[in-house]
């Protein structure tokens, strides 16, 4: 599981330490870097998967680009950054600190990248450096070494090949494999209702627009699909002013390779009404999307969700934060939500302070910067005079980061 992320010249920000726990709250006014937070993850799993630098970056025809590509990853006028994450290990006394520095002027290539080990077991020493990746050996300088550690580039005999898989390598193989497993279980969650209410065909993973959630759900087992949308239909029901009855998906058409999610509502008791996603309202379609991604997701992932409370009334705010730490805490899931909601906020109790985090300017520089709602100097002071809801409306969080009141 990922314990914190490190962002160092990237984008807006000059360094900056985000803390990960079982749910994080990032908060911060617009503009204020909680988008690029995010970006970093979703760099970080595209090039776990596979991608190369510069596709991870710009996209190409399936994936979408990150904002300002290559131009704008580092912050101006630097021509590198880097990202760093901490990552638990099979055991808490284990740590893996993955680094990636890469430069984007005048050409894009890997500069480093390393493991560093972090254990209080006898056999390793502390903060070892597991391996270094040369940057420019043969074309691949722009090919992270985590998904394409490859023996037959070494030019080593296969005697040298398997004293060296069987002996040096073997801490190196699982520091890869914990980084690889758990920057490959990121998931950044962006729902668009509009593509969700379209027929999809089946799949065994969700898209990050939800644009497949029938697809996803109608390709699940008889059990396992009875199972998910009975729970999506449990806390969904109180999200209307009526009630919903079922959500559930469908196969459609000759071949039953397609599907279509439904619903049952109650506006007027004992009259139900049966509607397709076509009629759902944008706040609906959202909601399911959360909870779906929550329940399909393997166990042990990281789900992040921009805006998370995006066209849900304020006054089910405490519906969402229930459903969050219900089914997040249930299946190990770990969630990194941002919002602007002040009501959403007050809906998470005083018990979620430690884990907020703010995302702000420097009033000197203009780099973003991340601090724990914990470590402002005059936190204490300024809840003790109101809520976190109300301290955000009122702006005395961001007023206590440019005049220290």
């Amino acid at each position: 599981m990922l314990k914190q992320l490190i962002l160092e010249n990237w984008k807006s920000f000059r360094h900056a330490e985000l803390p990960i726990d079982a749910l994080t709250v990032l908060i911060g006014t617009n503009a204020s870097g909680k988008s690029n937070v995010v970006e970093a993850l979703d760099f970080l799993q595209r090039i776990v998967r596979g991608e190369d630098i510069k596709t991870a970056l710009t996209g190409n025809e399936i994936v979408p680009s990150i904002r300002g590509g290559v131009e704008w990853a580092a912050r101006k006028p630097e021509t590198q950054f880097t990202l760093k994450t901490l990552i638990q290990g099979e055991d808490e006394n284990t740590d893996y600190l993955y680094t990636i520095e890469i430069q984007t002027q005048p050409n894009i290539r890997i500069v480093k990248e390393n493991i560093r080990l972090d254990t209080s077991e006898d056999k390793y020493k502390h903060d070892t450096l597991l391996f270094v990746k040369n940057p420019d050996f043969k074309d691949r300088s722009t090919l992270p070494f985590l998904p394409n550690l490859n023996f037959d580039e070494t030019k080593i005999s296969k005697r040298e090949q398997k004293f060296l898989t069987d002996e040096i390598l073997k801490p190196e193989k699982e520091a890869k494999e914990n980084i690889t497993g758990a920057l490959g279980k990121i998931f950044i969650l962006n729902p668009i209702p509009a593509k969700m209410r379209n027929y999809s065909q089946l799949a065994n993973s969700l898209e990050s627009d939800a644009s497949n959630i029938a697809g996803v759900l109608a390709g699940l087992s008889d059990e396992k699909q009875a199972e998910v949308e009975t729970t999506i239909s449990t806390y969904i029901k109180n999200l209307p002013e009526g009630d919903i009855k079922k959500v559930w998906a469908e196969k459609v058409g000759r071949f039953g390779t397609d599907a279509m999610l439904y619903c049952q509502e109650e506006w007027k008791p004992g009259e139900i009404t049966e509607i397709d996603a076509r009629s759902m309202s944008d706040g609906t379609l959202r909601f399911i999307a959360i909870i779906t991604a929550l329940l399909t997701r393997p166990e042990g992932s990281q789900l992040v969700i921009e805006d998370v409370d995006d066209g849900l009334h304020p006054s089910r705010s405490a519906l969402l934060v229930r459903m969050l730490r219900e089914i997040g805490q249930k299946r190990n899931i770990d969630i990194l939500i941002t919002t602007h909601n002040p009501t959403l906020l007050d809906a998470f109790g005083s018990d979620i302070i430690p884990f907020v985090v703010v995302a702000h300017r420097d009033v000197e520089t203009g780099d973003s910067q991340l601090t724990v709602l914990e470590d402002i100097k005059n936190f204490p002071k300024l809840f003790a005079s109101a809520s976190l809801g109300k301290l955000t409306t009122s702006g005395a969080i961001e007023r206590s980061f440019s005049h220290g009141e």
